[in-house]
């Protein structure tokens, strides 16, 4: 069913990226900046993100030998020093994900640019070392966001939805790795209710939730995608919900086959084949419109 398959490591069946945005208290500094000060329940839950579930999802993948990637926004690289130490300490890749979680496509040419400074310098501060790539805030990437990541090096973007393996996204400068997922991978959609963001949906059992994420996997494993998940740490670092992570990851472990990377792993083995003219990936231009043709 996957046309162009890519060849994966070692004969892999599929690759697994568990990613995860840390966005901390970002979110309610961007929706709620004027009265964050009262805004104290919803506070309490976004930190439980960085100081209870993130620890834990950290002793986790430690259990089962797995490197993964995090997405975490400036703001909290600063403001989580401890976490970020750790999440170094395991591994793990730390990612770009804006310096305050704001809506990039709302912003000004020169917000942006900002935007991403700010952050990125915020990374290399706290690792040492550039990010190698990006998700959007809320998926909200503007037709600026990759000449801005070009300036900045990176190598892959991972927000949006375009195919179910890797392929490029690219501009007359150039092509970035895009990592693609889709809606029903994140969490938000999933567990979310959320008075302080206007969200108010059903959240569902996490054993629902195992559910989606392991059809999604067996698909992706039949036919040799990528299967790259979408998680908050204070959403599905719950203990029931990190409990039903634990279970998705034992079932990947006995079909076998399966490559977990950080998502710079994955992006680094698309250029080479790619350099290596081994596999030829779709690319898409962008922007993709300005405007309607006639």
């Amino acid at each position: 069913m996957i046309r162009n398959p890519i060849p994966w490591p070692n004969g892999a069946r599929c690759a697994v990226a568990f990613t995860f945005d840390m966005d901390g208290e970002s979110l309610m500094h961007v929706h709620h900046a004027k009265d964050i000060s009262d805004r104290i329940v919803g506070t309490s839950d976004l930190r439980y993100g960085p100081e209870v579930a993130m620890p834990r999802l950290i002793d986790l993948f430690a259990k089962y030998d797995m490197k993964q990637t995090f997405f975490i926004p400036g703001w909290c690289v600063k403001n989580y020093g401890s976490t970020i130490e750790e999440v170094l300490k395991g591994g793990h890749e730390i990612a770009y994900h804006g310096w305050l979680h704001g809506s990039l496509r709302d912003m000004s040419d020169d917000e942006e640019a900002e935007d991403i400074a700010r952050g990125v310098e915020a990374i290399v501060a706290a690792t040492g070392e550039k990010p190698r790539g990006f998700r959007a805030p809320s998926y909200t990437m503007s037709h600026r966001t990759l000449g801005l990541l070009q300036d900045h090096g990176m190598a892959y973007e991972a927000s949006l939805f375009g195919d179910d393996i890797p392929y490029l996204v690219e501009n007359e400068r150039g092509h970035l790795v895009e990592l693609p997922s889709h809606m029903p991978m994140d969490d938000w959609t999933q567990f979310v209710s959320f008075p302080d963001f206007g969200v108010r949906q059903t959240i569902k059992a996490p054993s629902q939730g195992y559910q989606v994420h392991v059809e999604e996997f067996d698909a992706m494993w039949e036919y040799g995608g990528l299967w790259c998940s979408v998680w908050h740490p204070f959403v599905s670092g719950r203990l029931a919900r990190a409990m039903q992570i634990e279970r998705l990851i034992k079932h990947m472990h006995d079909k076998g086959g399966v490559w977990f990377a950080r998502m710079d792993e994955i992006a680094a083995h698309v250029n080479g084949l790619v350099e290596r003219e081994e596999w030829s990936p779709r690319r898409h231009t962008l922007p993709y419109w300005t405007k309607a043709d006639t």
